[in-house]
């Protein structure tokens, strides 16, 4: 029995890894696509330092939990697992200006506020 030429296993082993590369990226994308759609990534800027308080209520699945965050400070970031994000931002800085950005999936919902007690309410979905 012929054993087969360098050639003939590299063109097989070619032919198996692009059947590989064609099959399993879809798969791959969908999984991923499907993450995105649920990963909720907030970004609070502004001020540097300005405080802020802030009460999220992430819906997944039917199943809502709140995030308070008593006392946060710019620049921070969350990112959630959700459905649906509702949530109460407030400033609590004088003279200082509070942006909130929020991205789910291909949804973008922007924010801002100014002076201490400024408060924003967004629900994305």
């Amino acid at each position: 029995m012929k054993q087969p030429s360098a050639w003939q296993a590299l063109r097989l082993h070619g032919v198996l890894f692009t059947a590989v590369l064609t099959f399993g990226f879809p798969l791959t994308g969908l999984a991923a696509q499907e993450q995105d759609m649920t990963q909720i990534h907030i970004t609070m800027s502004g001020s540097p330092g300005a405080e802020f308080s802030a009460q999220w209520r992430i819906t997944h699945n039917g199943e809502t939990v709140e995030h308070p965050e008593t006392r946060g400070t710019v620049p921070a970031e969350f990112t959630f697992e959700g459905d649906t994000l509702e949530g109460t931002v407030k400033l609590l800085s004088d003279d200082e200006r509070l942006e909130v950005d929020i991205v789910k999936g291909s949804n973008r919902s922007r924010s801002s506020t100014q002076g201490k007690g400024g408060t924003l309410t967004v629900v994305v979905r």
